[in-house]
């Protein structure tokens, strides 16, 4: 349609092929269309055919497509060590952005994307799904008008296996560096788990579209699958208003727990469990009243539509752009920087499930739960492959903007 909000698309062989399948199936009432296709392997998207049927152009790189081409949008869902330097081309080439967690690898490469939006005035959205939901939002409006009263700590935990086709699935899985030096910093918090800790920093953000600030960070960090960085992770966090928050994170378990979370604050309590309550998100007051709010999950493509209303209504107040991705950027780093050399689990620990070809530890899934339930590092409670890494202070947003 001519009118139609134009996007071009840019990797669509994972991730992608979500925003693929779901501008081909509701574009029209979307009132957006697909101008481009930017993937060096188209072939691997489900929709490969699809996209073919429908006469879109396909091209290997960014570059190619801005040649002779344009785009009100530009969805990215590639790589994390090419996030900033595709983020600041389609901006520079009058792109609006839409792109994929996490926003990059760096502190630095964030000042760069922020410092490339301001100069083009045009938005960039950082798709942590459920920041752009509305029942977020209407948690998070509670939360500012201090219905629940001050925060207090908060914890998530998500052990998710992963088998061996999950670090091999391409080139950067797993890794710390790209073949040319580009930091990457995969891991189990920076990729598949990383929208439970964002969320965390996300809620306690002062406005509608900014994230608490971080103080300090110490990390235990551990791999028991061949990779450079790490597959498990508890980490414990302080904001800049003394608020604690606790993260556990795995990918070397054998069965799935979690997410799970609970937020304490001085009138209520937040909790959210897979699979319990219909997993929304259920507050308890301690006068023995509660509210519940609906599942966030069910709008997770939200971010789409929020993106292409705000090309279309040049309404650019973006509830998750880089302000807001920011301080999981910083907590990433400081995780590296608290625990520089990364430790395996001892051999006698690691157990391969052959039939799914995962690789597991005996007793992980315990005691991260039990350090869970007690708010807890593996190193406090005596873990005996326990090793407690430094405590590194994070530079507040202002100062690396």
């Amino acid at each position: 349609m001519e009118n139609d909000v134009k996007v071009v698309l840019v990797g669509i062989g994972g991730y992608g092929n979500i925003y693929v399948e779901k501008l081909l199936n509701n574009g029209y009432k979307l009132k957006a269309s697909i101008v481009g296709i930017v993937d060096p392997n188209p072939e691997r998207s489900g929709n490969y055919e699809r996209i073919k049927q429908h006469n879109i152009p396909v091209f290997s790189t960014l570059e190619e497509f801005y040649v002779n081409n344009k785009a009100d949008l530009a969805i990215l869902s590639t790589p994390i060590h090419i996030h900033a330097t595709q983020t600041c081309y389609a901006l520079l080439h009058g792109s609006n952005v839409l792109c994929e967690k996490p926003m990059c690898a760096t502190p630095q490469e964030a000042k760069q994307i922020i410092e490339m939006r301001n100069r083009t005035g045009k938005f960039v959205a950082i798709g942590f799904n459920w920041s752009f939901t509305e029942s977020v939002q209407n948690l998070k409006q509670d939360i500012l008008k201090g219905r629940f009263g001050k925060p207090k700590r908060l914890k998530a935990i998500v052990n998710w296996p992963r088998d061996a086709a999950y670090f091999n699935r391409n080139n950067w899985a797993g890794r710390l560096y790209s073949n040319d030096g580009a930091p990457i910093l995969d891991s189990v918090a920076n990729n598949a788990t990383s929208h439970y800790l964002h969320h965390m920093f996300y809620l306690l953000g002062p406005k509608t579209d900014a994230s608490v600030q971080l103080k300090n960070l110490m990390a235990e960090l551990y791999r028991a699958n061949p990779i450079e960085s790490f597959d498990t992770c508890a980490v414990r966090i302080l904001t800049r208003d003394d608020v604690e928050i606790l993260y556990y994170a795995t990918h070397a378990v054998k069965d799935s727990f979690g997410p799970h979370s609970l937020y304490e604050f001085e009138k209520a309590t937040i909790y959210r469990s897979e699979g319990k309550d219909d997993n929304r998100v259920v507050v308890r007051f301690k006068d023995g009243t509660e509210k519940v709010y609906f599942d966030p999950e069910r709008d997770h493509l939200q971010k789409l539509s929020t993106c292409i209303n705000a090309v279309a209504t040049g309404d650019h107040n973006i509830l998750c752009g880089p302000e807001a991705a920011t301080p999981h950027v910083q907590a990433i780093a400081a995780m590296h920087e608290s625990v520089p050399d990364i430790p395996s689990f001892p051999e006698s620990f690691i157990r391969l499930d052959k039939e799914r070809d995962v690789t597991w530890v005996k007793g992980l899934d315990e005691k991260l739960i039990q350090c869970y339930e007690q708010w807890a590092l593996p190193s406090e409670i005596n873990v005996p492959w326990a090793k407690r890494g430094k405590t590194i202070n994070i530079r507040h947003i202002e100062d690396i903007l």
